[in-house]
């Protein structure tokens, strides 16, 4: 079996992050997130998705994707943005 690179982002360990990472953790069951001081760091195999419905229905209003770029730090993968996901994977 084949080593799966994993997908790695992070993002600042502020207010506005708490939703994300929720909705991070229930749909991708696989990835595995710390907690540090100023950051969250997600990690997953090969793929992960941010969901804006998910997101939208966590914090009670329309969620865009591209309001993940105020608490981004560092992402590592390819990345696949929709106005209904943000979405980074390894082909």
């Amino acid at each position: 079996m084949a080593d799966v690179s994993k997908v790695f982002l992070a993002l600042q360990a502020v207010e506005e992050s708490k939703a994300v990472v929720a909705a991070i953790e229930k749909d991708n069951p696989e990835a595995e997130i710390g907690y540090d001081a100023a950051m969250v760091k997600i990690t997953a195999p090969s793929r992960l998705t941010i969901n804006a419905e998910t997101v939208s229905g966590l914090i009670g209003r329309e969620w865009d994707t591209q309001e993940l770029q105020i608490i981004l730090i560092t992402l590592s993968g390819n990345v696949d943005e929709d106005y209904d996901h943000f979405t980074l994977f390894w082909a």
